[in-house]
């Protein structure tokens, strides 16, 4: 039996929500890898309830809007991981817009990926306190360019423990108080950039042969990722010694969870489908909540659940009724928490998409992208097609499946359109950066990951770069552009055009940058590796109110480039 302990009627326990990315299921020591070290982790699963099969989505941006929204991410307007079409829609409300309505302290610390213009900025989402980055992936994760409220900041050390420390002096000032606090890690994604201390643990320690995609794995990648994973658990470490010191164990819902499966063929149980997969190696996430005093220890919950459930039960467990305008999703999964009793449980179906592929499961099959059907607690590896000798219930989670395409997916749009919002009214700060704009002509982006790259090439004065945005009231604000510039390349005159109203400059001051950190990559990066890049003040420009083009353009290239462009800061003055 379950431990069944009223929550006092006053009290509004508080909740840390911790989220990993692109960690697999099987990255970690309680649910069976024998390679990495995660104790902290491991306890969190220990003491207090453990759930079997726990869904998320196939990637970052989705999970991130399902947890938030308790919605399929496909109803909130997120139907890509970059370039605006993370943004989660304006009418939805999350789970910090509810908790902060009912008195909580709300903050959120790492990596959000839904949304970076204000209203759909963190702070426009319910939080109170934003301390991280706005794009998915980040290239460098040693004192690396960041935000604060709105502020751009430099990091101070390597990205997770800052993102920690942050977390921890949030709870601290804030222990007296009920709060959610959100904390997002950008880790162990890639790149697989890890400080000396971790990676001399792994970089030459055994591996797993025996996976059935164990011929398709990188074992640097793979000791990378096993580096990271243990520097996030040493993290969780530290928070909990914080909850512990703050005498906060009783009244704190701690959560544990990743955005998807892992980010390269290792050790997974022999699931099928790593990250970006709809098959249950790329969506199946570990979920540990522990609640001191209220779930029982050691509780190992079989039924199905998923990221959709997070928010109800969250709410649920807090004691708020929260009465949604558009239709949630996902269930409270309280009572499997605190009272422990499956028997009643009815079954369910759970639904995967991405990119144009759909997989239904229920508590004992799955039915894939291609309609093969597999008894999943036969066969987790989905190696045998059963649907011919199971028509009845392939039939069943078919329709099941063409139900919900046929009812969600016609309110996913094919492309996004929203236009970039600068000058809210509650709001001083606008970035626009490179992910987010277009180039012309020669001005290439650094990498074919837009989230955090920059534009570089820039030659001619014909070249240009252009955000489509909409100026939602009058304003002037100060124009700030973030760049590098050799020294050679000094004196380039460029401009800022809102219509007919133009901004002039010229970078009177070079700065040139080795790319950051090169020596932490254990594995060669497909993203942009960092510069340091700078901020110079273009002046004050007037924008009118409206939609339209900003267009960044040389007027005069007097060597060879221009600048490398990395963002343009739109702060505004009155």
């Amino acid at each position: 039996m379950g431990c069944n302990r009223a929550l006092p009627i006053s009290t509004k326990p508080n909740i840390i929500l911790i989220l990993v990315d692109d960690q697999g299921w099987g990255d970690l020591g309680v649910n069976g890898n024998p390679w990495v070290k995660t104790p902290n982790i491991d306890l969190l699963a220990t003491n207090g309830a453990r759930f079997d099969r726990f869904f998320v989505s196939p990637v970052c941006s989705p999970t991130r809007a399902e947890i938030l929204t308790g919605r399929y991410h496909v109803r909130s307007g997120v139907l890509e991981t970059s370039q605006g079409a993370e943004r989660m829609d304006l009418d939805e409300i999350t789970i910090a817009d509810i908790l902060k309505k009912n008195g909580y302290e709300t903050g959120a610390f790492g990596k959000w990926h839904n949304g970076m213009q204000y209203p759909y900025h963190p702070l426009g989402r319910g939080f109170k306190e934003f301390y991280g980055f706005c794009s998915g992936h980040w290239g460098n994760y040693f004192s690396p360019l960041l935000e604060h409220n709105g502020n751009i900041v430099k990091g101070s050390g390597f990205l997770p423990d800052d993102l920690t420390d942050k977390a921890i002096k949030y709870i601290s000032e804030n222990k007296s108080k009920p709060f959610f606090v959100y904390l997002p890690f950008n880790t162990p994604h890639s790149p697989m950039q890890v400080p000396d201390e971790w990676w001399n643990k792994y970089k030459d320690c055994r591996l797993d042969t025996s996976s059935t995609y164990s011929a398709r794995e990188i074992p640097e990648h793979t000791r990378a990722a096993y580096a990271l994973t243990e520097n996030i658990d040493w993290n969780i470490g530290r928070l909990m010694n914080a909850i512990t010191k703050y005498q906060l164990d009783e009244n704190t819902i701690i959560l544990y969870m990743t955005d998807n499966g892992p980010n390269g063929h290792r050790w997974n149980g022999n699931m099928k489908g790593i990250k970006a997969s709809v098959d249950e190696g790329g969506i199946r996430s570990p979920l540990f909540i522990r609640w001191k005093g209220h779930i029982q220890k050691g509780l190992f919950i079989t039924p199905i659940a998923a990221a959709i459930d997070i928010l109800p039960t969250l709410l649920d467990l807090s004691g708020i009724t929260f009465n949604a305008e558009k239709p949630l999703d996902g269930k409270s999964i309280k009572s499997l928490l605190l009272q422990a009793n499956t028997s009643n449980w009815p079954d369910r179906y759970i639904i995967s998409y991405w990119k144009n592929k759909t997989s239904i499961r229920s508590q004992r099959y799955r039915l894939d992208a291609e309609n093969k059907l597999y008894d999943m607690t036969l066969d987790p590896a989905q190696a045998k097609d059963i649907s011919s000798s199971n028509s009845i219930v392939m039939q069943e989670m078919l329709n099941a499946k063409r139900k919900w395409e046929k009812e969600c997916l016609v309110e996913l749009p094919a492309k996004d359109e929203r236009p970039f919002i600068i000058g809210h009214l509650d709001f001083s700060f606008n970035q626009l950066p490179a992910r987010d704009a277009r180039s012309y002509g020669g001005i290439q982006r650094s990498s074919r990951h837009p989230n955090s790259s920059y534009f570089k090439n820039w030659k001619s004065i014909h070249d240009s770069i252009t955000w489509d945005v909409e100026v939602i009231d009058t304003g002037t604000f100060e124009a700030i552009v973030y760049y590098t510039c050799s020294i050679e390349n000094k004196g380039t005159k460029f401009q800022l055009n809102w219509g007919d109203v133009k901004l002039q400059s010229v970078i009177d001051k070079a700065h040139d940058s080795d790319f950051l950190h090169v020596d932490q990559d254990r594995y060669p990066r497909t993203e942009s590796f960092e510069k340091d890049f700078i901020p110079m003040s273009m002046g004050k420009i007037k924008l009118t109110k409206g939609k339209g083009q900003l267009c960044l353009k040389a007027l005069s290239i007097p060597r060879q480039e221009a600048m490398d462009f990395r963002m343009l800061s739109l702060n505004k003055i009155n």
